[in-house]
């Protein structure tokens, strides 16, 4: 991590300690008299960078009680649902609550930087001043992204409101909020750098402006920004895909090349990941809870080695899943009777024990329903970005990546493919993340399962399975099922999972020669898998039926405190 990240760690742990999230971007100093110099401008920039302004981890947002992965068909808490997958979300859920307070609340900074940064123009070089102003419209603009995204029609403001002006305000339409989230980002793009020198602070880049810009315009359906965005965040020629996908996640790996927008975290500055957001993904058997685990419909959903899904693919077989399946499956789930996190994991039910090499002996197993009844329920274990550093003190801090290289590449690939302008850069951008996985180039087609379709219809698929397995549990799932109209199929479909008792899961499958799955599920054109065959022989079982309202969970509902007080706001249709 770059000396000066660190800086911008350190001010923002400073700041979020010792001052109130209000409209002041500091505790209470005078507008009128803060921003005068480029101290004092660097450190209310800062305070942009709080991980609450960027929610992915829940408990990075205060008040929210659920992550984005844990909204999606990737995710299995046992047998427990959220509001966002059970039907019952409303206006008073708080993670509804909290990310559109804090949303606000980063504009609100935003604004006020805008209003009061001439104040500094004076003493700041003209590439300087422009610099601040692009960091602060290209924050904005990514917020108010994040409200039309789950929202719809926003309150759009750039100056700050009175409490009368607040208790009046209206939402505008989110097709002319987004033309404003246009024009900031092509403000920064216009004056951020394209890098910065080891001496400064590392603020969002030009890249990542054309990057968010491209995001937004994707998931409004703008399929030509979108396109020439990330083609031109491609053509800057700076940023390149990690080489291993295994350790892109990891601790270690730092402010890497594939790194389009990060915010950096420091154990030592106390910007980390902790509590729940560790234990949640850690196996019982060396003290987590093993309460966040990949779903079946995540598992089912990683190809083959050739290329196809695994109702059709020759190689796959039941009995040995993880077997000749796209790498990034075994990167990002623990395979069977392989070793993790000091030990070796395994669910099945007659293992009772298994070997830790830190202990250099057999250990109780409570990953198996042999030795804990309450081990994991579908037998799954979360590896992407998991390793030793998240148990030695149950503190992490891994770069929160919000935007990478792979996501331009494969952005950029659906753009294209929705405006049926297929040629060789299309099947070129999809062809280099899959390739990166195998450890390859993309030139390799020999080495990998390259993508050679050309029909549109076709391509769509494969580019939604390639997010899928390359993008999984970094929150943006969510995001696709969502514009991609497939919440309504995938989150009205159950959770599934192992057998209760171990006897039956010695008698009906270990016995019966079929553990681990007990069938080859079918899988539909949208990489959705059929359990149903399985169920209904009762060789797995349901653990919860999900529920998706299609007539209105598609926008999230206004917190009904804001529509109380200003019911100028209106609510979204149904809630």
């Amino acid at each position: 991590m770059k000396i000066r990240q660190l800086f911008i760690v350190g001010m923002i742990f400073f700041l979020s300690s010792c001052s109130k999230l209000d409209l002041n971007p500091l505790s209470e100093p005078s507008n009128e008299t803060w921003y005068t110099d480029q101290t004092q401008v660097q450190m209310s920039l800062n305070t942009l960078f709080l991980h609450q302004f960027w929610p992915i981890a829940k408990s990075e947002t205060p008040g929210a009680t659920a992550a984005f992965d844990e909204f999606c068909d990737d995710w299995t808490n046992r047998a427990t649902l959220l509001p966002f997958t059970n039907g019952t979300l409303n206006g008073q859920t708080a993670t509804v609550e909290a990310i559109w307070s804090y949303t606000y609340k980063a504009i609100s900074r935003c604004n006020t930087i805008l209003a009061y940064i001439p104040q500094s123009k004076d003493n700041l070089s003209t590439e300087l001043y422009e610099r601040y102003i692009g960091v602060a419209g290209f924050v904005r603009a990514c917020q108010y992204s994040r409200i039309i995204t789950l929202f719809g029609d926003a309150v759009y403001f750039e100056s700050d409101m009175d409490l009368d002006q607040a208790f009046k305000a209206g939402r505008t339409d989110k097709n002319e909020v987004l033309k404003h989230i246009y024009d900031d980002f092509d403000y920064a793009i216009a004056k951020l750098p394209v890098s910065y020198s080891g001496s400064e602070i590392q603020y969002p880049t030009r890249g990542a402006a054309y990057a968010m810009k491209a995001r937004i315009a994707l998931y409004m359906g703008d399929w030509e920004t979108a396109r020439d965005a990330a083609k031109e965040c491609m053509d800057l020629n700076i940023y390149q895909l990690y080489p291993d996908f295994g350790t892109l996640f990891l601790t270690k790996t730092k402010n890497s090349v594939e790194t389009v927008f990060g915010i950096p975290r420091s154990v030592e500055l106390g910007v980390m990941l902790s509590g729940g957001n560790i234990t949640a993904y850690l196996p019982r058997t060396i003290g987590g809870t093993s309460t966040g685990n990949p779903s079946w419909d995540l598992f089912c959903a990683y190809l083959c080695k050739d290329g196809l899904p695994i109702d059709e693919s020759p190689l796959y077989n039941p009995r040995e899943p993880f077997l000749n399946r796209d790498p990034r499956c075994t990167a990002t789930i623990v395979e069977f009777n392989t070793r993790f996190l000091g030990f070796n994991y395994t669910p099945h039910p007659d293992s009772a024990k298994v070997w830790s090499y830190t202990q250099g002996t057999q250990i109780a197993n409570k990953d198996s329903k042999a030795g804990d009844q309450y081990a994991s329920y579908n037998g799954l274990m979360l590896k992407k970005g998991i390793d030793e550093d998240w148990t030695d003190d149950l503190q992490s801090d891994p770069d929160k990546m919000i935007m990478r290289y792979a996501d331009v590449l494969l952005m950029y690939a659906e753009a294209k493919i929705e405006l049926d302008d297929i040629d060789q850069s299309v099947l070129d951008a999809i062809n280099q993340v899959r390739a990166r996985a195998y450890k390859v180039s993309y030139t390799q087609t020999g080495s990998y399962p390259a993508v050679t379709a050309t029909n549109q219809n076709t391509l769509r698929r494969i580019v939604r399975m390639e997010r899928r397995m390359e993008l999984a549990f970094e929150g943006l799932r969510y995001y696709d099922i969502l514009r991609w109209r497939l919440a309504g199929k995938v989150l009205n479909r159950a959770n599934y999972g192992l057998l209760t008792s171990t006897a039956d899961l010695k008698n009906k499958l270990v016995n019966a020669n079929l553990w681990f799955f007990p069938g080859t599920p079918d899988i539909d054109e949208d990489g959705t898998p059929d359990f149903s065959t399985m169920t209904n022989k009762s060789l797995i079982r349901e653990l919860s039926k999900r529920v998706f309202d299609e007539s209105k969970n598609y926008l999230w509902p206004l917190p009904t405190a804001d529509v109380v007080i200003n019911p100028n706001l209106g609510q979204n249709p149904n809630y």
